[in-house]
């Protein structure tokens, strides 16, 4: 009678092919089993070190809105409350009553909205030009643009309020949105992503005729969702949260925007903490709700812009 190939002995060992092959398997498994145990582990740390830098992110904001729906005082009475005793309204009613906040949160709506649209266009248009136009010291221009990112804003700032007041602007809208109306970074990030756009698409469209503009217009623009995302939302977000430049060049208070607003109810005889959570709530607000609606186009422009 023939034995069968899969009970034949082993040439080397003499035993059964199938014993051999059943104890290679399970020497295998055993290093794949280690593996996943240390894989899940590893998840689970990084789980608990999100979980632990959320907490510690999110806990100021956590306070901010316990403190502005207190009762006035109670931040400073006995012990330690994690939640107010009574939620109430008082403290937002009383800021509205007593300061501009609704003209505050105007200025910082038109400054933000002006300075949003200057500074995506002129980016969005510089981008372009430093990928897909070929001029003469295109390289060496894009890098003076980037080594401006080395210069701290505060080191400026002499200079843009000699430039503002020279123009005769200072004191008003313009004298905060013309010098904000382009930035190193949008225009970095811009190239990155146009970068990708096919220069073949380009090409075809200028041997049709088509300009630098129509080419812009027509070609880019469309392709460039995610990225205008992306910029609108860290124009708007760096422009509503702006506090030092606006404080410097807005002297009437009833055209500060929100963040000098809240300097400005700090700044009484008698601050009312309460109050200024409140006012904080009102700055913030808008905001959040702004990046968590456009979240996933903010995460979209900046994976194909290459960012990491």
């Amino acid at each position: 009678m023939t034995t069968p190939s899969s009970l034949a002995d082993s040439p080397v060992t003499g035993a059964p092919r199938s014993t051999v092959a059943g104890a290679s398997r399970a020497a295998g498994a055993a290093p794949r089993r280690r593996g996943r145990r240390r894989g899940g582990r590893l998840v689970a740390l990084r789980t608990v070190v999100a979980v632990v830098a959320a907490v510690v992110v999110a806990f100021p904001l956590f306070w901010m809105l316990v403190v502005a729906f207190s009762p006035r005082g109670e931040v400073f009475g006995r012990g330690l409350r994690l939640l107010p005793s009574t939620v109430t309204l008082e403290n937002f009613t009383r800021v509205l009553e007593r300061y501009p906040v609704v003209e505050w949160f105007g200025n910082s709506v038109v400054i933000g909205l002006f300075v949003t649209v200057l500074t995506v266009v002129i980016n969005l248009m510089a981008g372009y030009a430093f990928a897909h136009i070929d001029f003469v010291g295109r390289t060496t221009v894009f890098l003076l643009f980037l080594a401006t990112l080395m210069i701290p804003v505060q080191a400026i700032m002499v200079a843009q309020f000699r430039l503002v007041n020279g123009l005769e602007i200072y004191g008003t809208y313009w004298s905060v949105i013309l010098p904000s109306a382009a930035t190193a970074f949008g225009v970095f990030l811009s190239r990155q992503f146009m970068l990708g756009i096919p220069g073949e698409l380009i090409e075809a469209a200028r041997l049709d005729g088509a300009g630098p503009f129509r080419v812009f217009t027509s070609i880019v623009l469309p392709l460039s969702g995610p990225l205008v995302a992306v910029l609108v939302l860290l124009t708007l977000l760096g422009s509503w949260n702006d506090f030092a430049w606006p404080l410097i060049a807005l002297k009437d208070p009833d055209l500060y925007t929100l963040p000098v607003g809240l300097l400005y109810l700090k700044g009484q005889t008698t601050p009312d903490y309460n109050g200024i959570m409140a006012l904080a709530v009102i700055s913030v607000v808008p905001m959040v709700v702004l990046f968590l609606a456009f979240q996933r186009f903010f995460v979209q422009g900046f994976v194909r812009s290459g960012v990491r």
